[in-house]
């Protein structure tokens, strides 16, 4: 079994893992980080978005040995309840949720075309770019009303974990 070392929400780990583990189920299984969610197993959802260096991934497209060596953010690592994030803030005041399943992905999504776009992003460029990231329950109206107003409310302010990494590795976006 190969060992990795990866920095999750700004905090070390060492972790034996089967060299054909995912991302996702070393967050899930090897860490206890449920927030990640595993929706299809094949991409199509986005549920299990978290960003790599900086860049949203869907962690079912990642083996965890790319990983190694990287910094990986999740859903817990960006805000608490005493202090969400204010992207987090909008999905909730934006009613940008129903069942909460997809929340997680589309948060972490949300946060990488805020980064990449700027607080005016606007709606045709969320629409756009949420390609990939599916809500079962909603006409999407809401959650991309909420990532304008997170992205506005954000103001160009840096993501937990700071700009991607140019020497990351190349995965699938979300």
């Amino acid at each position: 079994m190969p060992a990795i070392a990866l920095t999750v929400n700004g905090t070390p780990h060492g972790i034996d893992i089967d060299g054909r583990a995912l991302l996702v189920d070393v967050l899930r299984e090897g860490l206890g980080l449920t927030g990640t969610h595993v929706g299809c197993d094949t991409s199509q959802c986005g549920a299990c978005t978290v960003h790599l260096d900086g860049r949203a991934v869907k962690a079912c497209t990642v083996l965890a040995v790319q990983a190694d060596g990287h910094e990986v953010l999740t859903i817990e690592g960006i805000g608490t309840a005493g202090a969400l994030h204010p992207m987090q803030v909008a999905f909730r005041e934006h009613h940008g949720l129903q069942c909460g399943f997809c929340t997680p992905g589309m948060i972490m999504a949300g946060l990488d075309i805020a980064r990449r776009n700027g607080p005016s992003v606007g709606p045709e460029v969320v629409r756009e770019e949420l390609e990939g990231n599916l809500c079962r329950c909603t006409g999407y109206h809401n959650i991309v009303n909420a990532i304008m107003a997170g992205a506005q409310a954000m103001g160009g302010m840096q993501i937990v974990g700071g700009a991607p990494d140019a020497d990351a590795p190349t995965v699938s976006a979300a």
